[in-house]
């Protein structure tokens, strides 16, 4: 981690930045984010929401060259970018919720992203405007157009500077591919193909080509009675094209290489951790389902994250995670209760800071961990509207599991499941990060 902004013993310090969205007394279930991601320079952040709606927020740029800078975004683009649809032959309706965004690297002044409901995705384009023409010759200047008869002298059109204008165009729709639900999308790092999976399948696409895909990996038994696990989460290798990595429901890993064979059936690396007999109970197949896995930016890490913990895994060691951080160890005696409201089914995703040197993943009571592979300390931090004073500095919070609770602690029996952190976004560069909390979007910063 950075330097600046550490206490005297080296963890950062993160302090309140910004909140956005509205008091959840006024929110809707279409109000609540579904997704969160920075683009590649962390000068954009995208988030997608229940309701089917993108909004993108842009760094401003004053608070990015403040001394000490500051972490701030605007509202820059807001778009509805999926419907609710039916499948006729299904009778199934589907959500216009989004379940995944990502940015394609930056190649002109417009910007593009992939954005995906359970069965559709779109690439969009998101471009600003500032200059209008006037003085057309064959129609007026609000559009109609102008009869050909009346037209009696040529005239030279003439550019208009105009107030900025932000538009979301959707360039390509890529669908009928997926017979269940979209679970990740992630582009390649050659910028032309990008993947997408769903519970038993993974596509390759090619941007430009929205009429066909090609199936890599395919893990659906002939007969259906025989399935044992579903595909979780997907994602390339950040620098090598051919490789990719997908998490199963049975807590493993599978590494593919599509130098080896276009279908990627047979994995090349299998990561997959010993179960602890002690800790076998009725809910161990539950609470080892991955729930999602990133690549870390050097491409030599990734981390997955089950129920209960994220770890750390080598690329080049298959045996066992190199590091493992328990996330709220103490709902391990929780677990029945757990399945019972169905928070055991959960779905917490993880992410690195931008040098890989440190980890964030949400938990419940807007509780989100950090964890610093350096000095392996630990964080645990709310997203909570009653410290929404810029610069006001995060106090760690802590859980007691039983015995005598002291001042600044919270029992685990006073723990809001309802409010959860599913979702968060590192900045790739600095120290700031973006959590989702219900409908509201926390950004915080390390404290300089």
């Amino acid at each position: 981690m950075d330097c600046t902004g550490t206490s005297s013993n080296g963890d950062i310090q993160w302090c309140f930045s910004q909140v956005k969205g509205t008091l959840e007394d006024d929110a809707t279930e279409a109000d609540i984010i579904s997704c969160v991601e920075f683009n590649h320079d962390g000068d954009l952040l995208a988030t997608g929401d229940k309701g089917g709606r993108v909004v993108i927020f842009q760094r401003d740029p004053i608070s990015k060259n403040s001394i000490p800078r500051r972490g701030e975004y605007n509202v820059y683009s807001t778009f509805q970018s999926h419907e609710p649809e039916f499948d006729y032959l299904k009778s199934l309706e589907i959500e216009e919720k989004i379940n995944k965004i990502r940015w394609l690297k930056r190649k002109n002044p417009a910007h593009f992203l992939l954005s995906t409901n359970d069965k559709t995705i779109k690439l969009w384009k998101v471009s600003e405007r500032d200059k209008k023409v006037e003085g057309y010759n064959t129609k007026e200047d609000n559009g109609s157009i102008r009869d050909p008869a009346c037209i009696t002298s040529l005239r030279v059109p003439t550019i208009k500077p105009m107030e900025l204008m932000v538009e979301a165009s959707p360039r390509r729709i890529f669908a009928n591919a997926h017979t269940y639900h979209i679970n990740s999308i992630s582009v390649n790092s050659d910028q032309e193909t990008y993947l997408s999976a769903d519970d038993l399948r993974i596509n390759l696409w090619n941007l430009e080509v929205t009429d066909q895909s090609y199936n890599i990996v395919d893990i659906k038994p002939t007969n259906m009675e025989e399935l044992t696990e579903v595909i979780t989460a997907a994602e390339f290798h950040p620098a090598e094209c051919n490789i990719l990595v997908y998490s199963s429901s049975k807590g493993t890993i599978r590494l593919c290489d599509m130098r080896s064979a276009a279908l990627c059936d047979q994995h090349s690396k299998l990561f997959e951790e010993p179960e602890d007999p002690t800790n076998r109970s009725f809910f161990s197949e539950i609470i080892s389902s991955i729930s999602d896995v990133k690549l870390s930016n050097s491409g030599r890490y990734m981390i997955s994250r089950d129920y209960l913990s994220v770890k750390v895994w080598d690329l080049q060691m298959e045996t066992k995670p190199v590091e493992c951080y328990p996330v709220h160890e103490y709902l391990r005696s929780k677990l029945c209760s757990l399945y019972e409201n169905d928070c055991i089914f959960d779905k917490f995703e993880c992410c690195w800071s931008g040098n890989d040197s440190a980890i964030m993943t949400g938990s419940y009571n807007n509780f989100f961990r950090v964890f610093d592979r350096t000095t392996k300390r630990d964080l645990t931090l709310e997203a909570a509207r009653d410290i929404a004073r810029p610069r006001t500095l995060l106090k760690p919070r802590k859980v007691c599991t039983g015995g005598k609770r002291k001042k600044d602690e919270i029992s685990v029996d006073c723990l809001d499941f309802n409010k959860k952190i599913l979702h968060t976004a590192w900045h790739p560069s600095e120290n700031v990060v973006a959590v989702a909390a219900t409908n509201n979007l926390f950004l915080f910063q390390d404290k300089l």
